[in-house]
């Protein structure tokens, strides 16, 4: 009998089930988990483990990244979404130099700009009055619809 993974069950359900707003929001918090689990790798002794960590988990994280930059609508998101497109292109970038040189300079710095750009989206998606978002955040929102 197979025994399925109820955790891995509800993530599905979620994903399937959520707005596109909280979808992006999950890509966010995806791709910079990612990056705080290729961080432990450049601390391990055995240059394979190592690897295997680091490298496992960039991937992953560039993978979101280019997801992230997919779901732009570059028609109506306007400057705001060549913005991100430019941002996650740049970010891609550097976490492939990490990845290949294996330093964590790149990494630190994506994770830092991807917090507040994951932040920036939390507080649009839970502003008290949705009815009348900002400006920032309508801009922000059409750019990934």
């Amino acid at each position: 009998m197979h025994v399925s993974n109820p955790w891995k069950s509800y993530r599905q359900i979620s994903t399937l089930t959520a707005p596109p707003g909280q979808i992006i929001l999950m890509l966010y918090d995806g791709a910079l988990r990612a990056l705080e689990r290729a961080l432990p790798g450049f601390g391990v002794e055995d240059p394979a483990e190592a690897n295997m960590v680091i490298h496992n988990n960039l991937q992953r994280a560039q993978d979101i990244i280019r997801e992230l930059n997919y779901a732009l609508n570059m028609e109506q998101g306007g400057e705001c979404a060549e913005t991100l497109r430019n941002l996650y292109e740049y970010f891609e970038r550097r976490i492939q130099e990490s990845n290949i040189a294996k330093r964590r300079e790149g990494i630190d710095e994506v994770l830092h700009h991807l917090s507040i750009l994951r932040d920036a989206w939390a507080t649009m998606l839970t502003s008290n009055d949705p009815a009348r978002p900002s400006t920032a955040a309508s801009a922000l929102a059409e750019a990934v619809a």
